[in-house]
């Protein structure tokens, strides 16, 4: 049996300062990772061998171990709360040109100032919503033109707005929705917001044809509790490389672009048509609305384009087209 002078080990947790009372340095970085101290702590007068040592090292594994558990609440009871988190995702493809880009974004300004949209946000439960909005194309391109921002008036709107118009705008090759709900997704995480809901709101002219799959992007986006809405805008105009749309784009959006809770899909007739369809696709969104599913899509006998489409059609492109010599015309 051990000698009662025999000296023993006692675990302490470090202080403020980043040291442990008996000289063990703990990793500032990681508070949780320190270094005990080589010799041991001298025994206090009238302890028994071996009497409190254990006990006090589970008291403080145990301290460490409510604050790990404790810490990812706190830091999100931190944050911000509002009814909606949104992630605004547009296409700027090489499928459309610079004038059909700039309808795309002046419809995006013109429906966060409009004051049906400011008052659907002030019915909330909150009276406020956290918007950013995000200009994609192929998979190496996707940016964040303005950051999370609150909304909650005309004043903190129109600010949101003249932050979209201050930036250049530029179309760029491929179009990767996938890579754009990958991209938004990541956004959610450390913004600064809680929102009792979390959509992506992607809206393009085309079907995905880079980057990954856009089932996979999508399901994994829905497993992490995000929705995914579309606006497809529709027209039949050849793209500036002179490629044909992709036909029934809408039908592709409903099955292979769109999912989670209240998933809805809106249609744009062209892009002259887009200020009115991203308007009222805010206003579904804001509400938590669901939109009604057009007859036509009860009673449609059209062929669903498989969710590969855009991979197809890009297949065949490449092998008959001599890339050279087509040059994307812009305005």
């Amino acid at each position: 049996m051990p000698s009662s002078n025999e000296p023993r080990m006692l675990y302490r947790l470090a202080n403020p300062r980043g040291h442990f009372d008996g000289g063990a340095a703990v990793n500032v970085r990681n508070p949780w990772i320190c270094r005990i101290p080589a010799a041991p702590l001298r025994q206090r007068s009238g302890d028994r061998p071996g009497g409190r040592s254990i006990p006090l090292l589970f008291g403080a594994l145990m301290f460490v171990g409510s604050l790990l558990l404790i810490t990812p609440y706190a830091a999100r009871a931190a944050e911000r709360a509002v009814d909606l988190e949104l992630v605004l995702a547009a296409d700027i493809s090489d499928s459309m040109d610079l004038a059909e880009a700039n309808l795309q974004r002046a419809g995006i300004i013109g429906a966060i100032r409009h004051p049906l949209v400011i008052r659907a946000i002030q019915r909330g439960q909150l009276g406020r919503i956290a918007v950013s909005y995000v200009e994609w194309a192929g998979a190496g391109h996707q940016r964040t033109i303005v950051g999370w921002a609150e909304i909650s008036d005309a004043a903190s709107a129109a600010a949101f707005a003249a932050a979209i118009q201050g930036q250049s705008l530029n179309t760029a090759i491929w179009t990767s929705i996938s890579t754009a709900i990958e991209f938004a997704a990541r956004g959610f995480e450390g913004n600064g917001y809680t929102g009792q809901r979390r959509i992506i709101d992607i809206s393009g002219d085309g079907p995905n044809n880079h980057g990954n799959h856009v089932v996979f992007a999508r399901d994994r986006a829905i497993g992490a509790g995000i929705t995914i809405n579309g606006l497809a805008i529709v027209n039949d105009r050849l793209s500036p490389y002179g490629f044909p749309p992709l036909p029934d784009l809408d039908l592709y959006y409903q099955d292979c672009v769109i999912g989670g809770p209240g998933a809805f899909l809106v249609i744009a007739d062209g892009f002259a048509d887009f200020a009115r369809a991203i308007r009222r696709k805010l206003l579904l969104e804001i509400a938590g609305a669901v939109a009604p599913a057009p007859l036509l899509w009860r009673a449609t006998a059209r062929a669903r384009p498989p969710c590969d489409a855009g991979e197809q059609q890009l297949r065949g492109w490449n092998a008959d087209v001599d890339w050279g010599a087509r040059a994307p015309f812009r305005q």
